[in-house]
């Protein structure tokens, strides 16, 4: 258990090497393990801490040098985006209301109010925008199942997410994953990227407790 754990640790602290591994490792494989981590972090809400961002970066990086096909990176990354989504809505769309009872101990209720919240301030958008947030990502496609958002308007903005996601940080990755300053500094880089990431989450959080604080001040005086 400790190595799994180890192993998953560099996700984040080492994903370049880790990356360079499994390329040597399982050759081709690689775009099928890149599939796996994309579609479980988008599809499964109990998997919700996966590196979308951070990944993405590193694979364009990797395709930059020749040790991928950038083209395929891409194609994959955008069918695992958008057939994690889509099943992460029919999950939604089948549970129903009965998400916010409490009653499944599987789903962690903060997750769910934050990206309730989310599409609360961005309405159908949110779709688009939590492509770029971190846990967000995870949870906005079975809110969206939850309440009922019309398919035909989520499949759109999964498609256009799911694309501009993948143009962003696999280009990034492509273009500038081979330069000798971002090559010398990639961890740093990498934690970067994660912490920019997590930034609208902190953010959404830092001002819904504010809010609440103030309600709750209102409320006394």
């Amino acid at each position: 258990m400790s190595e799994i754990f180890a192993q998953f640790l560099r996700l984040f602290t080492d994903l370049d090497t880790l990356l360079q591994e499994f390329v040597r490792d399982y050759g081709v494989w690689t775009y099928g393990i890149l599939f796996a981590i994309v579609f479980c972090e988008t599809g499964l809400v109990v998997l919700p801490l996966l590196p979308g961002d951070s990944l993405l970066f590193g694979m364009g990086a990797l395709a930059a040098i020749g040790e991928l096909d950038v083209r395929i990176v891409a194609l994959i990354i955008f069918v695992a985006a958008l057939a994690g989504d889509n099943l992460n809505y029919r999950i939604g769309r089948s549970i129903g209301p009965r998400a916010f009872s409490g009653q499944f101990r599987w789903l962690k209720q903060a997750h769910l109010e934050r990206t309730r919240l989310f599409f609360e301030k961005h309405g159908a958008k949110a779709i688009i925008l939590a492509r770029f947030a971190p846990i967000v990502r995870t949870f906005a496609p079975f809110v969206a199942g939850v309440g009922a958002m019309p398919y035909w308007r989520f499949l759109l903005a999964s498609v256009i997410g799911a694309i501009l996601w993948v143009g962003i940080f696999v280009g990034a990755g492509f273009l500038f994953g081979n330069l000798p300053f971002v090559k010398a500094n990639f961890s740093k880089i990498i934690m970067l990227i994660v912490i920019i990431s997590v930034l609208p989450i902190v953010w959404s959080w830092w001002s819904a407790r504010r809010a609440n604080a103030t309600k709750e001040s209102n409320r006394r005086a």
